[in-house]
């Protein structure tokens, strides 16, 4: 061992930090970034020629009738490039960008069609990434190219810097086209949701009729009909009183059956006491002590009743089932333009989303009506789900609906 070599080995030991582990210069994202930078120019250039040279074509002959079609199939391929470069980003890249949305038609027809391709705006933002590919795909395609025959010792800096370049293009001109487009998609995303709750909710409540207060309802029929034969062959014994008696039980579990079913569709505590009353009543029938706080200076919309409502009664039934927990609280309070609420209890913890205890699905109906739902559940407890949607008032007395204070 020279000199040189054991002083090295004794300042090592006398720090006492391990030398750091051996690390290839060009790992498998350097790999994947100088392949997508490599790619750039076959591409580029394809996509130059095909979609500019298009619409060149379509833009030249815009003033004879077979132009503007031209254009708009040029506009139409510029959208597929579009998809092929955030695929490619996606999985070279590391760069996840949001589709957007489909092209909307204002009319119907070839003309509807036509106007809808020659405005589309992230057609003619796929366009404008194409021209600019083609000398950005040159650069690359020349630096990557030249560092791996000559210049290996700053490839993998060098690619990444050219790929960065790359991820900022990629998100600058291949998103969503704006707010408004995100928007839409999260909207109709929303509709689908209200449309499957709503197909649910109907389901149930044919369920609950046929399998509940309808059969109990036919069963009655038939001990009343068996009755008044007997009463009318004049078989008036005890035998007649104990089906009429039969029947009267059937009546009143109807009833409540009925009533349960209506107070699942909408409590009619909730139309005429509002959300104080209404929450107290579900505490009251939790098998867990639940307290219970509305700070409300005036009422809801009464939508926003109904989707509190069901919202806690949904927690407090996790609650009941799930939690173990001793006792339990409800808090509703207004914070500006949005109404909160807020359930907790101190049991086990550990509910999750997709824990099949129904919270991703009061996730999905809150987030249809532009509302947030956030669970807090660790091992161990305690339990907090706070929840929002935005504040709407209650329409004045007599006013037509949809015409209430903003």
């Amino acid at each position: 061992m020279t000199e040189s070599s054991q002083l090295a080995a004794d300042t090592d030991a006398a720090d006492g930090a391990p030398l750091p582990p051996p690390r290839a210069p060009l790992d498998r994202w350097t790999w994947r970034e100088i392949g997508y930078l490599l790619a750039n120019l076959p591409l580029s250039v394809t996509a130059f020629v095909v979609l500019v040279v298009w619409l060149v074509l379509g833009l030249g002959l815009s003033v004879t009738v077979v132009g503007l079609p031209l254009l708009a199939l040029g506009l139409t391929a510029c959208r597929f490039y579009g998809k092929l470069e955030r695929a490619r980003a996606r999985a070279w890249l590391g760069v996840a960008v949001a589709e957007p949305s489909p092209l909307r038609l204002s009319q119907h027809g070839f003309f509807g069609w036509l106007w809808a391709r020659l405005k589309d705006p992230v057609a003619w933002r796929h366009a404008l990434f194409a021209v600019i590919r083609l000398p950005w795909g040159i650069l690359t395609f020349s630096l990557v190219l030249v560092s791996l025959l000559v210049g290996w010792p700053v490839l993998p800096w060098l690619a990444r810097w050219l790929a960065n370049v790359d991820r900022a293009m990629v998100r600058g001109l291949l998103p969503p086209s704006d707010e408004l487009e995100r928007r839409i998609a999260e909207l109709e995303s929303d509709r689908m949701t209200v449309t499957d709750t709503a197909a649910a909710d109907l389901r149930r409540i044919e369920r609950d009729l046929h399998d509940g207060a309808q059969a109990r309802l036919v069963a009655l029929a038939m001990g009343l009909g068996l009755a008044k034969e007997k009463l009318a062959e004049g078989q008036a014994d005890e035998s007649v009183a104990a089906m009429v008696d039969e029947a009267h039980g059937e009546v009143k579990l109807a009833l409540q059956e009925l009533r349960d079913l209506a107070r699942g569709i909408h409590p009619a505590i909730l139309t005429d006491r509002g959300l104080g009353p209404a929450l107290t009543s579900l505490a009251g029938r939790c098998t867990v002590p639940v307290t219970t706080s509305v700070d409300l200076a005036e009422r809801p919309a009464p939508a926003l009743e109904g989707i509190v409502y069901f919202t806690v009664s949904e927690l407090l039934q996790n609650v009941s089932k799930h939690s173990g927990a001793r006792q339990a609280s409800v808090e509703v309070w207004r914070s500006r333009d949005r109404l909160l609420l807020q359930v907790q209890d101190d049991g086990r913890g550990g509910a999750r989303l997709d824990g099949g205890s129904g919270m991703a699905g009061l996730a999905d109906r809150l987030g249809s009506v532009d509302g947030l739902f956030v669970l807090d559940s660790p091992a161990g407890g305690p339990t907090r789900v706070t929840a929002e949607v935005p504040w709407r008032p209650r329409p004045e007395a007599g006013a037509a609906p949809g015409t209430g204070r903003r």
